[in-house]
């Protein structure tokens, strides 16, 4: 919590000018410089393209934006300047905030676990980025750290101890939930830890703004967090394994979007909850077929045991809602059929309520952090029935399973709550500028902005 974040300098270095331009910028460019900087980007045959980078006589780089947002171009500049060295941004046609954040977002290298080959970045001067960019960052790499961890170094307890340091960071209430309570409050989330022979744990952080009355507007957040899913007795095929360390992603970005929120000290009242659990295979794992009870009294039949990530959610989401908050977010690594139908990058947003919804798409375009809004489409609710219980995990067809997981969980929200479901990937499969291989922070920047929006602070 306390390490300084990547990328970002200390005091009191000197630094380098970090100059970027665009295709169409590059001939007016070249008729400003010197004429020793004019002929190092011809010898280096340098277009501007994005990620080109040329060191210029003179203490002075220049950096290729393409057509790239800033936020992605100057993603580049960390890993492709020298080692260690300071350089501060100089002026131009892009937001320097955004710029500020790309660089920082592109030094990000999980490596805190290697002995050698850590590939130390450039550094960004202190003082250059402001307060929200430098948050946004921190927020987004101690997202990106939680999903990379793996899940012999990250189990239940660890995250649950990860969200109440941040809690206690910052000075909110923290609860931790976790035995014969954990039980009696979360039957259905224990079901799904019953497994592992690590307990699961709930965490739930209360916080309010300097700023905020009592009337100021309460946002709840719930974060699916399985820190590894086996898949229980429907066992995965190992290859479906490989990245299951991930499955705790949407608790991870709730967790770095929280600790903006507070570090940004907004004027709302805050409530976070962390479901800690791992789906592993024993004796005491939960069953298909199984009838659990759930926190809102509903029966459910276990459908199929990989489908696990509802059962974590659909507690935490029903003892929110009771709250009645203005905003309730959930975000879960909950469905493949989501990355089926939207790729890998495109989370999925379900919503009930227009202008939220609206807010955070509108959040998210501007942050170029986008999501794309997916229909709770009341047609299917009836693929939920059971002949045992309130009704199934799963859908009695292999079809729309994001839109299924989606009303499963609508179930546990009261209509007059505004309610946003997000399923997310959380993860880069290959590396690009800005964005590493590894975890990542999907719709972290969207949904801070909406919510900033919401506070009056956008």
């Amino acid at each position: 919590m306390a390490e300084r974040l990547a990328g970002l300098a200390a005091e009191g270095h000197g630094a380098g000018e970090l100059h970027a331009v665009r295709p169409d910028g590059l001939g007016a460019l070249r008729g400003a410089l010197p004429a020793a900087q004019v002929a190092a980007l011809d010898l280096q045959n340098f277009k501007a393209a994005m990620g080109e980078i040329v060191l210029l006589p003179g203490v002075s780089a220049l950096l290729g934006l393409g057509d790239a947002p800033a936020l992605h171009g100057f993603g580049a500049a960390a890993h492709g300047l020298p080692a260690s060295s300071v350089w501060r941004i100089a002026p131009g046609a892009f937001d320097i905030e955004a710029a500020a954040l790309g660089f920082l977002l592109g030094a990000y290298n999980y490596n805190k676990l290697k002995t050698k080959d850590k590939r130390p970045s450039a550094l960004l001067e202190a003082g250059q980025p402001g307060p929200r960019t430098v948050a946004v960052a921190a927020a987004m790499c101690l997202a990106r750290d939680l999903i990379n961890t793996p899940a012999n170094l990250l189990g239940p307890a660890e995250l649950a101890e990860a969200a109440a340091q941040v809690g206690a960071v910052h000075g909110a209430e923290v609860a931790r939930v976790k035995g014969a309570a954990l039980a009696q409050r979360y039957p259905a989330l224990a079901a799904v830890g019953a497994g592992s022979a690590r307990a699961g744990e709930v965490v739930v952080v209360s916080w309010r703004g300097s700023g905020a009355g009592a009337d100021a507007p309460l946002v709840s957040l719930c974060g699916k967090g399985v820190c590894f899913d086996t898949g229980g007795y429907d066992l995965k095929p190992s290859a479906a394994m490989l990245r299951m360390k991930k499955d705790m992603g949407g608790a991870a970005i709730l967790l770095g979007l929280a600790q903006a929120i507070m570090t940004l000290d907004l004027p709302i009242r805050l409530e976070l909850r962390v479901g800690c659990v791992e789906n592993s295979v024993s004796g005491h794992a939960m069953r298909p077929s199984d009838v659990l009870q759930t926190h809102a009294g509903l029966s459910v039949e276990v459908g199929n045991t990989d489908a696990e990530g509802r059962l974590v959610l659909c507690d935490l989401l029903a003892e929110a809602a009771a709250l009645r908050p203005d905003w309730l977010i959930d975000a879960a690594t909950l469905t493949g059929a989501a990355r089926v139908a939207l790729g890998p990058d495109l989370p999925a947003l379900f919503c009930t309520d227009e202008r939220m919804a609206g807010m955070i798409l509108h959040a998210g375009a501007q942050e170029h952090d986008p999501l794309w809004r997916l229909p709770l489409w009341q047609g299917y609710e009836g693929w939920l029935s059971s002949p045992v219980a309130d009704l199934c995990t799963v859908a009695s067809k292999p079809m729309a399973g994001a839109i299924v997981a989606a009303l499963y969980l609508q179930h546990f929200v009261p209509p007059d709550v505004p309610w946003a479901h997000v399923d997310v990937y959380a993860w880069n499969d290959a590396g690009r500028p800005g964005r590493p291989e590894g975890g990542e922070a999907q719709s972290l920047r969207a949904l801070l902005g909406a919510i900033e929006r919401l506070s009056g602070q956008a």
